[in-house]
């Protein structure tokens, strides 16, 4: 039997790249969520500071909707349990994390666009408000490009505590995939953008090619009314599978926490 050659790759495609954001999009709720598990996981910090980030993940998963100032509470504490660690030590933490909470969230329908453009030889980028480690850890298990996140203040290599400017979120993204392609030298008409919440309608209006992933209602009204593609992977058993019996798991660690910080204060 004559096995058939390979494939040969397409040639890099230097002016057309995707941009992908991470939360409900490439992956299925929200990367701080995990990255507070994890770190919980490892003892830095307890499981009452745990239910906030329990309680803010019910609200994303139920709501679909990103709250601009939740965002930023969530990042900020994130931060603030990081603050005197190395940039080394959370790295191979996050590494570590992603493997244990993370790589099985991936959305394989999402994936697949990804692999899309590679296929074609084009760029991805992941853009999104994730600290910008994690996000780069996210895009080389993936096999993207790379990745524009949120980024922390460190000093000789440790963490300060403190954001870098602004959360990467809503306009911030779309100020940044402008620049990226300035430096890149894309022709953002002949780039795709990948979004599911309403935040990022600067970012997908940037871009010559929008597509909504999962969107929430705001999002899905603006691609109706815009004529820009819908992609849903929720749909069906799978959704059902993995929607309601994690909210409800998520309700029942709040609630379980509650319920042991009520105890302690009696």
């Amino acid at each position: 039997m004559v096995s058939e050659p390979p494939v040969p790759p397409a040639p890099p495609d230097l002016t057309a790249a995707a941009f992908f954001d991470v939360d409900n999009t490439m992956m299925m709720g929200a990367s701080i969520f995990y990255f507070a598990r994890g770190l919980a996981a490892r003892k830095f910090f307890t499981s009452a500071d745990l239910a906030g980030f329990v309680w803010g993940q019910i609200k994303f998963r139920l709501g679909g909707r990103e709250n601009k100032e939740d965002i930023k509470t969530h990042r900020e504490r994130a931060l603030s349990f990081v603050a005197g660690r190395t940039v080394a030590e959370l790295t191979s933490i996050s590494e570590e994390i992603y493997d244990e909470l993370m790589a099985d969230k991936i959305w394989s329908g999402t994936r697949a666009l990804a692999q899309m453009h590679l296929d074609a030889g084009q760029r991805v980028w992941l853009v999104t408000a994730t600290p910008i480690e994690l996000a780069a850890i996210i895009s080389r298990r993936l096999g993207l490009t790379g990745a524009l996140g949120t980024v922390a203040e460190t000093k000789d290599g440790v963490y300060t505590g403190r954001l870098v400017g602004d959360l990467l979120h809503g306009r911030a993204k779309a100020h940044a995939v402008r620049a990226l392609a300035s430096r890149e030298g894309l022709n953002l008409k002949r780039c795709t953008a990948y979004s599911d919440s309403a935040n990022d309608i600067p970012m997908l209006s940037a871009v010559g090619t929008a597509v909504a992933v999962n969107p929430d209602g705001g999002l899905r009204d603006v691609a109706r009314a815009r004529g820009w593609e819908i992609r849903d992977f929720r749909t069906g058993r799978k959704a059902a599978k993995i929607g309601v019996p994690s909210v409800l798991g998520a309700g029942a660690l709040a609630g379980a926490v509650a319920a042991g910080m009520a105890y302690r204060r009696r």
